[in-house]
């Protein structure tokens, strides 16, 4: 792993073992997901999973992650000393027994000792088709965890379709809704019963007033997963009383709607005319 250059206040605590002041450090109070690396050979040190308040002015950590840090006897004949695996540089003291956290072990460590790296946010993608995608996107776009949504058309032979020739109903194309969420915060079966609840899944020929091949219902999954969890909803659904005529069929490429027509009814200050959401799961 390549050293980095380092200030002569990072050489002073790194290199020859100094502490900073408590409640100085830039990571003291840093709660963001993530992982932190050692400042001096970029080797991941500790996950923010592991990250708690200790009150002690430091970072405080109750483990580690496997192998990343070395503990050595402190010259001062007491504590322990805490230090980068990979190379050596000094991150702190570690100390047991406290009873801070169940593991009850804290990693007393430098801020200056590290650096930070932002998890990055995972994303997945769900395609749903019910009726005129003004509405569906308006509805699923509040729903907690998603992070973007799309209008566009899917499911058709044509390349590059237009909202006039998917309306002529011959292209066989669906108005679609892409909707991006965060696989942590939301679940696909969530989304899923969302949509069976925003739109009449009864419907076989179109939505509310809007008739045609282009306005029905159908869950384009992305995976097997999908589809298996997509299938139990409508089987819940039928156990339940409702006939469902919602198609499940395979992810197709998505073709983005005009611009005028993202985010409508947010362009217009208009509310949806055919969606509604009604509790059914």
């Amino acid at each position: 792993m390549p050293i980095q250059n380092l200030s002569p206040e990072e050489e002073r605590v790194i290199v020859n073992r100094g502490t900073e002041f408590p409640f100085t450090g830039k990571f003291v109070n840093h709660k963001e997901k993530g992982t932190y690396s050692c400042r001096r050979c970029g080797a991941a040190l500790y996950k923010s999973d592991d990250k708690f308040d200790s009150g002690c002015g430091w970072p405080a950590f109750d483990d580690e992650i496997a192998g990343a840090v070395q503990r050595k006897p402190d010259p001062d004949g007491h504590r322990v000393e805490i230090v980068c695996a990979a190379c050596d540089a000094h991150l702190g003291h570690v100390f047991a027994g406290e009873g801070l956290t169940p593991k009850n072990v804290r990693h007393c460590v430098n801020s200056i000792s590290m650096s930070f790296t932002p998890a990055t946010a995972e994303t997945s993608v769900a395609v749903f088709a019910a009726g005129c995608f003004w509405g569906v996107e308006h509805l699923m776009k509040k729903a907690p965890g998603v992070k973007a949504t799309a209008v566009g058309y899917t499911g058709g032979e044509m390349q590059k379709p237009d909202y006039r020739s998917v309306c002529s109903g011959v292209t066989g194309h669906y108005e679609a809704v892409k909707v991006e969420f965060d696989p942590t915060l939301t679940s696909f079966t969530d989304l899923a019963k969302l949509f069976f609840e925003i739109h009449d899944f009864t419907q076989t020929d179109g939505q509310g007033p809007d008739i045609g091949e282009q306005y029905l219902s159908a869950i384009f999954y992305a995976d097997e997963k999908q589809k298996l969890e997509a299938q139990a909803l409508i089987d819940q659904l039928k156990k339940m009383g409702h006939q469902v005529a919602t198609r499940l069929l395979p992810a197709a490429e998505f073709w983005p709607a005009e611009d005028y027509h993202q985010d409508y009814y947010q362009k217009t200050g208009k509310a949806p005319y055919c969606h509604l959401r009604r509790k059914i799961f």
